[in-house]
């Protein structure tokens, strides 16, 4: 007896999520204390920032209010919002503690990144690579930033990427106020490594990639300190 059966409904392609007025407003903002555009120790006027973002007052203030939680903006008596000073001693914490979340991030987006993300991953990578070999900074933390995305959206780790943006924030920040001291080509070769592990789904060269360039912003921010 021959039996027939029904093909399977097609699901309808899932909605793009519109983002929040006050995530676009604390990207754009962070954006800002990262490269230094908001200067540490800096006033926070929300009426510049309202101006800036070209988004309203309270998804400004409710971006704000999230950096004061996480340290990147400090509220102190009678002087209202600053913008958080970079602590050198407290930094190499900083470190300490994103190495033991990146390298948890690395293992759960080699084990759980999908095709595309393990292209874009390292689409991302050789573009720090290219960006270290000219020189231009910019175009390296550009490039970076984007790949901290790609990769926190691959781990599907959502605890681990929440805990760990405030700490890249501080080290990239770091790298702007310091980058005298430093060169970004090494920095580019072990993200590269994490990159390769990731798209390959060789958990410990993916972890090791993470591990190197965590001991990399180490040596850097030491180098910072002695000076």
């Amino acid at each position: 007896m021959s039996t027939s059966t029904k093909p399977r409904p097609k699901l309808a392609p899932k909605p793009q999520v519109k983002r929040r007025a006050a995530d676009l407003a604390y990207d754009a903002i962070e954006a800002m204390i990262s490269t230094l555009q908001l200067e540490p120790g800096s006033p926070v006027v929300e009426s510049e920032l309202v101006a800036l973002t070209q988004l309203g007052r309270t998804p400004v203030r409710e971006a704000l209010l999230r950096m004061v939680s996480i340290g990147l903006i400090d509220q102190q008596p009678r002087r209202g919002l600053i913008i958080s000073h970079i602590d050198l001693a407290d930094h190499l914490d900083v470190i300490q503690t994103r190495r033991v979340l990146e390298r948890l991030i690395a293992a759960c987006s080699s084990r759980r990144a999908t095709a595309p993300q393990r292209s874009e991953i390292m689409r991302c990578a050789q573009r720090m690579v290219e960006a270290a070999q000219r020189d231009n900074l910019d175009d390296y933390m550009v490039a970076d930033h984007e790949l901290d995305q790609v990769n926190h959206q691959a781990s599907q780790n959502f605890s681990a990427a929440q805990c760990v943006l405030p700490l890249t924030v501080k080290c990239r920040r770091f790298w702007y106020a310091y980058q005298h001291e430093g060169e970004i080509t090494e920095g580019a070769r072990h993200h590269l490594e994490l990159a390769q592990g990731i798209a390959t789904g060789d958990e410990a060269k993916a972890v090791h990639g993470a591990d190197q360039l965590m001991t990399y912003l180490e040596r850097f921010a030491r180098r910072v300190i002695d000076n």
